[in-house]
């Protein structure tokens, strides 16, 4: 998941985190510079001269990436949509933004903004490149790559592929037209699906045509938009079945509690084992002092399992995200997503009376899907 990057910083309140795959491509766009691109075109350059100019275009482009999405974010700010944080990782970067736009004219408004802050940085690199004299040639050749990958990185996100820009701007469109955001989701992300299935045969070609390193590259890319593409719609689809429903309606009031001192040994023999369950409430004296899932235990050695008792690595009930019965379902499914969560406990004056879990979700919606087909 993308957010399982780790945060470098925050701009305007927004959390900026690097994805691990990141530096792949970081490395990938160095090395292609440095030893390919650089040497070809400037060929009196020496190789300490190569290595430099590849490493300060790798970081200035991160940086217009960095711009890109944080535009897009900024203008969702504007609008009163919350954003947890940007993420750059192997493809380019991704802004998490938190909930749907409330209108076609804002989704418009909130995709268009990153395109165009690409052409803009693409236009000042190239005027950057044509003011500059020929002995600053270094900074006048990094100017000249940059120009060219900003444009060309505002064209295809552009492509009305959903969900880049472009699919997005296409999908105001559609739902500016027909008034019904459901519809015009499924009608932008079945195109983005086709685009992407186009992506990878394209790269199928190329592979077999002897370009291996841009097919490969074309049809991953073509793989992570379809598949991102059918996500997209079926979490818009989750969210339309749980609006309307509430907690209630789904919480599971079966949880398992252990005592605080348990030795994870017996927990995982007695408990684990027997029920098949992953969670577990950790009470002591009728008072909930956090959960201990699967996760934690797996970080136990099994030969410490008999030294280590569940309030070492329980997680304590004030630092977990928590909700009540009468919260909204779609914004528990939205809880569960952006945090990478499987469950998230009721709690009512302090006290958990339940779980919610990503399985009852499902479940939820499976059933009403069901009913109305």
């Amino acid at each position: 998941m993308l957010k399982e990057g780790f945060p470098i910083g925050r701009l305007f309140g927004i959390s900026i985190r690097l994805h691990y795959s990141w530096f792949v491509i970081f490395a990938l766009v160095i090395w292609a510079l440095s030893a390919d691109y650089f040497p070809i075109v400037y060929p009196h350059w020496n190789i300490g001269i190569s290595i430099s100019a590849g490493i300060i275009t790798s970081l200035l482009f991160f940086m217009s990436l960095l711009a890109h999405e944080l535009m897009h974010s900024l203008v969702a700010q504007r609008y009163g949509i919350p954003v947890r944080a940007i993420t750059l990782f192997i493809f380019g970067g991704v802004s998490q933004i938190t909930e749907e736009p409330h209108d076609a004219r804002t989704e418009f408004r909130i995709a268009v903004a990153g395109p165009l802050t690409s052409i803009i940085l693409g236009g000042i690199f190239w005027l950057l490149w044509y003011l500059l004299p020929p002995a600053l040639d270094v900074i006048a050749a990094v100017s000249f790559w940059l120009a060219w990958i900003n444009i060309l990185l505002a064209v295809f996100n552009l492509v009305p592929g959903f969900p880049l820009d472009g699919g997005r701007v296409l999908r105001s469109i559609i739902w500016w037209r027909t008034r019904h955001l459901l519809r015009a989701t499924q009608i932008a992300s079945n195109i983005g699906r086709v685009i992407g299935f186009i992506f990878i045969f394209g790269g199928v070609w190329l592979v077999f045509t002897g370009n291996w390193s841009s097919g490969i590259w074309m049809g991953l890319m073509g793989w992570f938009l379809a598949s991102t593409a059918a996500n997209s719609y079926h979490q818009m689809v989750m969210q339309h079945v749980l609006e309307g429903h509430d907690v209630s309606e789904i919480v599971s009031s079966d949880c398992i509690s252990v005592e605080p001192d348990l030795p994870i040994e017996r927990l995982v023999n007695e408990y684990i084992l027997p029920t098949g369950r992953r969670c577990f409430v950790v009470v002591r004296e009728g008072i909930t002092l956090g959960l201990v899932t699967l996760q934690e235990v797996k970080g136990v050695l099994r030969d410490m399992r008999s030294r280590i008792v569940v309030a070492q690595i329980m997680k304590p009930i004030d630092k977990l995200k928590r909700v009540t019965p009468d919260e909204n379902l779609s914004t528990v499914l939205n809880i569960l997503t952006q945090e990478n969560l499987n469950h998230v406990p009721v709690m009512v004056d302090g006290q958990m009376i339940g779980m919610v879990t990503r399985d009852n979700l499902l479940n939820f919606v499976s059933r009403h899907e069901r009913q109305s087909s």
